[in-house]
């Protein structure tokens, strides 16, 4: 048995973060016990466990998703833990040493919030030297620079993160940070210099241009340096009147507009600084995860444009910026553009807007290693303009930043586009989670717009370890709700965004909490986030009393489902179904949320009221818009997906509301048209619904619209429309066109939960047991998926085997159960690990069309010959455009049918979704049915082939 995964509030070593009360995680692996029985938590003062401070002792109740530490925390205090696990084979094994370390606390300022003084405008370098004269034993710096900051220390930066203190609504809270620097300091002279950037604080930052110092005119710092000696006693270093300033070589920059810096730039002149009145009242130990360089990618190919331009393909949509080596001649000014795509074969930034999205450096003849400081681009080239000789790729490297998360789930399938899709969902995620889940990363917007993240936060947790990440990011939700009565924002934080309360947007309050209480298992996130969930409900309330108290929400501004391919007028973002089914859906759905939080919390009185609240809701839909025999009075697909989705369809109606979203698919020639709204929900609900076939069709759509189009066009992100880029190549539109847009990426919770079958359970969040029910479709040979969760690290595997044989691989980590279930099989069939499953020492029973098998921690291989045919051979019940793609059935169809295959293609777009059985009752097909049944004895020798 081994350990791994120790984590605090699901941070690894987390270094001056608030915690609250601790909770400690972990997880056991190799091993072939199957429970643990039993755990024990230790808590020191040094790594060696000489100075023990908490001992729980052997205990049965240790749950490895979440301990709360018992005791009280002292200030800036590193805390050492380790957890010793017992299996129930006698295995025993005790981790490594994990850490965490307390940032002040309760523990008053020293240090005061100081200002340069320069013009606003001027970016400055504030510094303070100082000499030690003893041992330094450690050194902690607490720091907040505003807008951004980065700190060095005897020239060289302090920590790996970037972009500090990160973004958040600053007139509620400001984050500090808290560094190790004892390896940066020496025994004598030391220089410390703290850098400022404008960033979110004061630079540029909205629509149509934006505004400036949306949080603040001028460039602050609060820094506090705690020194231990070896001799036990403590310097304190800590801002205040005596720091001085200097003009910063950075003579520009911008979250939009990038940076200007000039190497040249040393006028040696000294400034003062003074006090600034921004008071300690806002100042709260760091929720932000860092934001770090994951990643380094070179670039592919360096281009010469049609226009002559000198372009680095870096062959990935990616976020962050190209560090470059250069010795160009004293006074050579570099510029480095970034932009998503081509066009015309030439450099293109018009779909950034107003977003200059530039990196200009001026050099001093000396080599350097360069790279921006207070800005990030979103970019797939880059465009180098005045580089001294040849650009050698060689010399550029693409930093790829985004928030330390660990990677945690991973897809595999026989369709290399629908490879393609699943990382082009991912490499969205990575460069929309940079601190707060962004909607896009390029333009002059790149804010945190809390439908996006609702949307994909399934998606997310799948793909990452998020807890940290979206409490943050429910932490800053909570404090802009505060003084707004419980709406949420359109985006938090606000910044130049006052709008909220629109559906599915705020639903971010009650979703978000919700999906990473059931990913991770840990209820903190509940607690942290309860008030916010019941107040947006509230909210809602009232607004549903102020308007009647009818149990709809039919009031207020809603994005309804945007994007949708469906609405009235085509040049509109608004989607076709109408807002108040949407909206009053989600009164529903978030009062259900409201009620399982409170269940979990033992808040049984306000579970009880939540969910009457919401089953009154669901009445009244049913009501408005269900009619007595089940037919719903919306026909989108948005409108179908929701109500079977939210369950707001009655039970005796649900088979009948399946089947109308099946009809109404094939009347959009089974092509989506859904927005932001229906999209995440719509191949979920297909796949739940008996509609898996075509679930799985809309997946594997290669023309427009569909999740392949963009893939088939050379797309390395998700976009924000369906057709951001047109078939010719050139870009549908400018003024909202975003080609990292990561809320159409949640197909992959589908590709998760359904292809591959990983499904949590709400009994046992954390995945700490599990349904196991993949989905299979003879259009893809084979699926591989893992997923490394707060449990441990789950297998899901199945082929389709050239004899027609289904096999499933599962992998059950240590401590976990899953539910297997297996489609369209006999019990008395199904091999498992090679022998009957029947005579197996496991609890396995026949479900209608399914065998349940339940299963612990270990491998499990299935092998069965399905009910059902997987592999498909052709017939006339088939799609006329499929069957005339083939050039055998073709071939036959000439010989039999000759009027079928000389349809012209005009026809075959519009009527080709169409089975030929379908179609041979119109008009200008007539086919007998004796002659189809002819025609299907020969269709059925020819095996449909999946390429």
């Amino acid at each position: 048995m081994k350990i791994k995964n120790l984590k605090s509030n699901r941070i690894t070593n987390p270094l001056g973060f608030d915690l609250g009360k601790p909770r400690l995680s972990y997880v056991a692996y190799d091993t072939t016990a199957k429970k643990q029985t039993a755990a024990q938590i230790q808590v020191s003062l040094n790594e060696y466990f000489s100075n023990i401070v908490f001992d729980s002792g052997k205990s049965e109740k240790i749950d490895s998703l979440a301990f709360e530490l018992p005791i009280d925390l002292e200030p800036c205090t590193r805390y050492f833990w380790r957890v010793t696990v017992w299996g129930d084979n006698g295995d025993v094994a005790t981790s490594d040493p994990a850490w965490f370390e307390t940032a002040k606390l309760s523990e008053p300022w020293d240090a005061k919030w100081i200002t340069p003084d320069l013009d606003k405008e001027v970016h400055p370098v504030l510094s303070k030297d100082f000499t030690l004269t003893k041992g330094i034993a450690s050194a902690r710096a607490y720091v907040c620079g505003l807008g951004l900051y980065e700190m060095e220390i005897n020239g060289k930066k302090a920590g790996d993160e970037y972009l500090t203190p990160l973004f958040n609504a600053y007139d509620k809270w400001i984050q500090y940070q808290t560094y190790d620097i004892t390896a940066l300091l020496t025994s004598g002279p030391n220089s410390l210099e703290v850098s400022l950037g404008n960033g979110l604080y004061k630079g540029r930052f909205g629509f149509e241009g934006g505004q400036t110092e949306v949080y603040g005119d001028q460039f602050a710092l609060l820094c506090e340096i705690d020194i231990k000696h070896t001799d036990g006693t403590v310097t304190i270093i800590h801002s205040d009147d005596s720091w001085k300033a200097r003009k910063s070589d950075i003579l520009f920059s911008g979250i939009y507009d990038g940076e200007i810096y000039d190497a040249n730039l040393d006028d040696g002149t000294c400034y003062d600084v003074k006090d600034i009145d921004l008071g300690y009242d806002r100042l709260k130990a760091r929720l932000s995860l860092p934001v770090v360089v994951k990643e380094e990618l070179k670039p592919i190919e360096v281009i010469i444009t049609p226009a002559g331009e000198t372009v680095l393909d870096m062959g990935q949509n990616m976020v962050g910026w190209v560090q470059f080596k250069t010795d160009a001649p004293k006074g050579t000014e570099i510029v480095l553009q970034y932009a998503e795509l081509l066009q015309d074969g030439n450099f293109y930034q018009d779909n950034l807007r107003t977003a200059k999205a530039e990196h200009r450096y001026i050099s001093n003849g000396e080599e350097a290693i360069v790279r921006p400081h207070f800005t990030y681009y979103g970019f797939r080239y880059v465009k180098v303009s005045g580089w001294n000789g040849d650009v050698n790729k060689a010399d550029f490297t693409g930093c790829v930043l985004y928030s330390d998360m660990d990677q945690t789930g991973s897809i595999e399938t026989s369709n290399p586009l629908v490879n393609r899709l699943f990382l082009n969902a991912l490499w969205g995620q990575k460069g929309n989670f940079l601190d707060v889940p962004t909607d896009c990363p390029q333009r002059d917007e790149r804010m945190g717009w809390t439908g996006d993240a609702q949307v994909f936060s399934g998606t997310a947790s799948f793909n990452m370890d998020t807890y940290a990440f979206f409490s943050k990011y429910g932490y800053d939700l909570a404090q802009e709700q505060s003084s707004l009565g419980g709406m949420v924002p359109m985006v938090v934080p606000m910044t130049t965004v006052k709008g909220g309360g629109s559906s599915a947007w705020g639903e971010a309050a009650t979703v978000i909490p919700w999906t990473a209480y059931l990913h991770f298992g840990d209820k903190a996130i509940l607690e942290q986030q309860f008030d916010s969930m019941k107040g947006w409900v509230d909210y809602i309330k009232r607004a549903d009393e102020a308007s009647g108290g009818k149990r709809l929400w039919t009031t207020g501004f809603h994005f309804g489902d945007w994007l949708a391919l469906d609405g009235d007028d085509p040049s509109s973002p608004m989607g076709g179904t109408e807002t108040a089914f949407i909206s009053s859906a989600y009164y529903s759905y978030s009062s259900m949320l409201v009620a399982k939080a409170a269940r979990v919390l033992g808040k049984d009185e306000i579970a009880q009221e939540y969910e009457k609240l919401s089953n009154e809701v669901r009445a009244a839909i049913q009501a408005e818009y269900i009619t007595s025999t089940g037919r719903l009075a919306l026909s989108t697909q948005t409108a179908y997906v929701v109500a079977l989705f939210m369950d707001i369809v009655p039970e005796e109606h649900k088979n009948r509301i399946a089947n109308d979203l099946r009809e109404k698919l094939k009347k959009d020639k089974n092509h989506l048209k859904t927005g932001f709204v229906g999209t995440p929900y719509l191949c979920r609900v297909l796949s739940e619904t008996g509609n898996n076939d075509i679930a799985y069709t809309l997946l594997l759509n290669k023309d427009y619209p569909s999740w392949l189009y963009a893939v088939t066009m050379g797309a390395t992100t998700i976009w924000e429309r369906w057709n951001s880029v047109l078939p010719d190549g050139k870009i549908s539109g400018t003024d909202m066109n975003s080609l990292n847009h990561y809320a159409y990426g949640s197909i992959a919770e589908w590709m998760y939960r359904n292809v591959a079958g990983i499904k949590p359970v709400e009994d046992q969040p954390g995945f700490r047991s599990v349904r196991l029910a993949p989905q299979p479709d003879y259009r893809l040979k084979y699926t591989k998926a893992s997923l490394d969760s707060a449990v441990g690290l789950y297998e899901s595997q199945w082929e389709l085997m050239e004899d027609g044989q289904l096999s499933f691989k599962f992998v059950i980590p240590f401590n976990a159960t899953a539910t297997v279930e297996l489609p369209d099989a006999k019990l008395e069939n199904v091999l498992l690990n090679g022998s009957s499953l029947k005579a197996a020492e496991v609890t396995a029973g026949q479900q209608g069309e399914k065998v349940h098998v339940e299963i612990n921690s270990g491998t499990w291989e299935f092998l069965y010959t399905p009910e059902v045919e997987y592999i498909k051979y052709y017939s006339t019940r088939l799609a006329v455009s499929e069957l005339l793609s083939n050039d055998e059935v073709k071939s036959v169809l000439t010989e039999t049918v000759p009027q079928v295959a000389a349809l012209p293609q005009d026809m075959i777009a519009k009527l080709g979704h169409q089975s030929l059985r379908e179609l041979s009752h119109m008009p200008f097909l007539p086919i007998s049915n004796e002659a189809l049944d002819e025609l299907d004895n020969q269709l059925k020798k020819i095996k449909v082939i999946v390429s």
